[in-house]
C-alpha cells in the first residue's frame, strides 16, 4: 500500500495534468455548427413569454403557455420570460400577481433550467425576467441562482453596455462554460447589482406587448441608453391577444385559437422584416411567442438564421 504522501502526490499531478490538458473546442452550438462562429447577438431566438405559465385547462385564462419548462426547451426555446412577485418572502414566478398565477418558487424553476444545463453542454440559454417590485439583484436574485447552481454558467461582459457587434461567439461562450445570459429589465443597474444580472434595455430594446393588432406593426418600445437603437439587439413581442371585456381599460388574455397563425412563419416573418429597418436592418435576436408548442415558429427562426 503505498504512503499517503505518495497518494497525495498522485492525486496533485492528476489535478495539475487535467488543468494543462486542452479542451476539444464545440463544434455544434445550439444545434447547429454553423452557429459555433456567430456573435451571440447575431442569431435569432425563440423564447417563451411567461414561460412558468403552463396549463393544459382551457378555463386557465391566465395561462400563456400549454407545455411546462423541460418540455419548451426540449423543443428548442432558448429564451425563458419569467415576471416575479414575492409571495410569502420566497420570491416566485407569477402573472401579474401570485393570486392570478402563481408559477411556483424561482429557485425550483432554476432547478429545473440547471437540469437541462447539465444534459446539454453546448446550448447557450437566455433567461429576461421581469422584476415589477424592484428586488435587489444582489441580495434577492444572486443567491437564488447561487442555490441552483447557474451563477457560474452565467456570461459577465467585460464592461457595460454591450453593443450589439460586441457580444461573444456562441462557441466562445460554451467554451468558456459561461453559456447562460441573465437579463433584468429593473434595477440590474440600481445600487446593489449583481454583476450577471445585465440590465435589459440599455442593450435589449422591445416591441409592444399585450397586442390586439395581427399586423403587429412595429415600433421601438422600451430602450435606455447610451447606446444608439441600432446598437441594441432586439426582441419582438409577437403574442396575438383579445379583449375578452372590452369595458374601461378591458381584460387582455392569450388566445390559443391564434396561436397557430400567430406562430406561423408568415405571421413572424412580417412582424420580423417590419422591425429590421429599426434594427440595423438586421434580424431580431429573440422572438417571444406564447403556446409555443402550436406552429411553426422554428421553421420561421430557420429562416431569419439563413438556414435552408
Amino acid at each position: 500500500m503505498l504512503p499517503r504522501y505518495l497518494w497525495g502526490l498522485i492525486a496533485a499531478a492528476t489535478v495539475a495534468l487535467a488543468a494543462a490538458t486542452p479542451t476539444k473546442p464545440a463544434t455544434v452550438c445550439n444545434g447547429r455548427a454553423e452557429f459555433c462562429s456567430r456573435l451571440y447577438s447575431n442569431v435569432t431566438y425563440i423564447g417563451g413569454h411567461n414561460s412558468f405559465g403552463f396549463s393544459q385547462d382551457p378555463f386557465a385564462l391566465a395561462r400563456d403557455q400549454e407545455v411546462d419548462i423541460p418540455t419548451q426547451l426540449k423543443l428548442g426555446i432558448r429564451l425563458l420570460q419569467a415576471q416575479a412577485h414575492m409571495s410569502d418572502n420566497v420570491l416566485h414566478f407569477c402573472h401579474t400577481s401570485c393570486s392570478l398565477f402563481d408559477g411556483g418558487p424561482v429557485l425550483d424553476y432554476l432547478k429545473l433550467v440547471k437540469t437541462f444545463l447539465d444534459a446539454n453542454p453546448n446550448e447557450v440559454l437566455t433567461l429576461l425576467f421581469t422584476n415589477p417590485e424592484g428586488l435587489s439583484p444582489a441580495t434577492v436574485w444572486k443567491p437564488i441562482f447561487d442555490a441552483a447552481g447557474i451563477t457560474d454558467l452565467t456570461y459577465v461582459p467585460p464592461s457595460l453596455p454591450v453593443k450589439q457587434s460586441e457580444w461573444p461567439t456562441l462557441g466562445s461562450m460554451i467554451d468558456a462554460g459561461t453559456r447562460v445570459v441573465v437579463f433584468l429589465d429593473s434595477e440590474a443597474d440600481g445600487p446593489n447589482p449583481a454583476n450577471f444580472i445585465l440590465p435589459e434595455f440599455s442593450m435589449v430594446w422591445e416591441t409592444p406587448f399585450s397586442v390586439t393588432n395581427a399586423s403587429f406593426p412595429c415600433s421601438v418600445d422600451r430602450i435606455h441608453g447610451p447606446l444608439a437603437t441600432e446598437d441594441h439587439i432586439y426582441l419582438i413581442n409577437h403574442s396575438l391577444n383579445k379583449n375578452i371585456i372590452p369595458i374601461g381599460s378591458g381584460v387582455i388574455i392569450s388566445d390559443p385559437l391564434d396561436a397557430s397563425t400567430t406562430n406561423g412563419v408568415a405571421s413572424i416573418l412580417a412582424n420580423a422584416n417590419g422591425c429590421a429597418p429599426l434594427g440595423g436592418n438586421r434580424a431580431p435576436s429573440f422572438v417571444l411567442l406564447d403556446y409555443v408548442n402550436i406552429g411553426a415558429a422554428f421553421k420561421a427562426a430557420d429562416i431569419l438564421n439563413g438556414i435552408p
